[in-house]
């Protein structure tokens, strides 16, 4: 009886294995707890592993390949339609075990421990910046029910506070005062940790080659780089730029029937924050073309004849295409679009 095949159900404490031999049959239905899963793994002879990417997926990839196994992780929608019967912990082991031997199933990179301690920072940077947004809206909203209007921006609430709270004549009493120190404090710090969090951004950045390829791409920034980097690494799971688009949701919905197509609005798919920054990335460069860019470009000619979001987007689907290029092919970027290898610039 050898095993080629396992699926494992994650979780926090008790995790369930279901694995297969040669033909697809069930040889193995075991429960694990966390304490007993490298124990098991080291003594079992390498097979294929599949597990759906969630908390701990990318730590335990890691774990069991260093055993000799090889890991595969897939996105836990690409796996539902594999159960068989009501959800439960055995049947989604089954279920990942099957999923994983699919010739065209999709999964997700491995990150290495470099890039989600990156990736780490980022998520902190991007709670902070969150809060620091709540904290910003919960000041001016305050000052409202006292008659006092600040417009907006946080910038806008740094530059008037000290003035209100200086003012005697504007009617707020001495415990609010009290409460807008108390929250511009607040506030003052979540800036700090934003700020000193995007130096660490930045200072991994300045030491990864392939970040710093990226931010040649006009509407990526240190942050973008370093973020799609940490995220996708060398971007050779992905088999073409089309697809890393698609991942990152950049890519129209289709609705096809009877040899007809329609096209809707971009399916938002994948990575909400990569999305995201590549879009306001996007949005930076269009307010700079509209003023230099030359008439006959791609850009202005875009822009001439759609709106600005459309055009952001379509922007944000060419850069993600250009990263993939650059990431899978170790390549420069050029203005003019023309990519030369690193080797054949050194």
């Amino acid at each position: 009886m050898k095993i080629t095949t396992i699926g494992i159900d994650l979780a926090k404490e008790v995790f369930q294995i279901h694995g297969v031999d040669e033909h697809g049959k069930a040889v193995l239905r075991k429960q694990l707890r966390r304490s007993e899963m490298a124990k098991y793994f080291v003594n079992l002879e390498p097979c294929l592993i599949g597990m759906e990417a969630c908390g701990s997926s990318h730590y335990w990839a890691r774990k069991l390949a260093e055993f000799g196994h090889t890991v595969k992780l897939m996105s836990p929608q690409f796996v539902k339609p594999y159960v068989k019967t009501n959800k439960h912990d055995r049947a989604d082991a089954e279920a990942i075990c099957e999923a994983v031997t699919r010739p065209n199933m999709r999964f997700v990179p491995i990150k290495n421990v470099e890039q989600q301690a990156m990736l780490s920072v980022h998520r902190a940077r991007q709670g902070f910046v969150k809060a620091r947004t709540a904290q910003a809206n919960q000041i001016r909203g305050l000052l409202s029910e006292f008659g006092i209007v600040i417009p907006q921006g946080i910038q806008s609430i740094s530059k008037r506070i000290p003035g209100i709270l200086e003012d005697a004549e504007n009617g707020l009493p001495e415990i609010m005062r009290r409460l807008l120190e108390r929250l511009n404090d607040h506030l003052r710090e979540l800036d700090r940790q934003v700020n000193e969090l995007e130096w660490q951004i930045k200072l991994w950045h300045k030491e990864s080659e392939a970040s710093r390829r990226l931010e040649a791409i006009p509407g990526v920034g240190p942050i973008t780089a370093s973020a799609m980097v940490a995220t996708v690494g060398n971007a050779t799971e992905f088999k073409d730029s089309r697809q890393l688009a698609a991942w990152l949701g950049l890519v129209p919905k289709q609705h096809a029937s009877g040899g007809k197509q329609l096209l809707l609005g971009i399916s938002k798919r994948g990575d909400t924050y990569l999305r995201t920054l590549l879009i306001h990335g996007a949005r930076a460069v269009i307010r700079i073309a509209e003023k230099k860019a030359e008439p006959g470009s791609w850009l202005c000619k875009l822009i001439a004849r759609r709106n600005k979001n459309i055009a952001a987007v379509a922007l944000a689907n060419k850069n993600a295409r250009v990263i993939w290029a650059l990431l899978t092919q170790k390549a420069t970027f050029h203005p003019d679009h023309t990519m030369a290898t690193t080797e054949a610039a050194h």
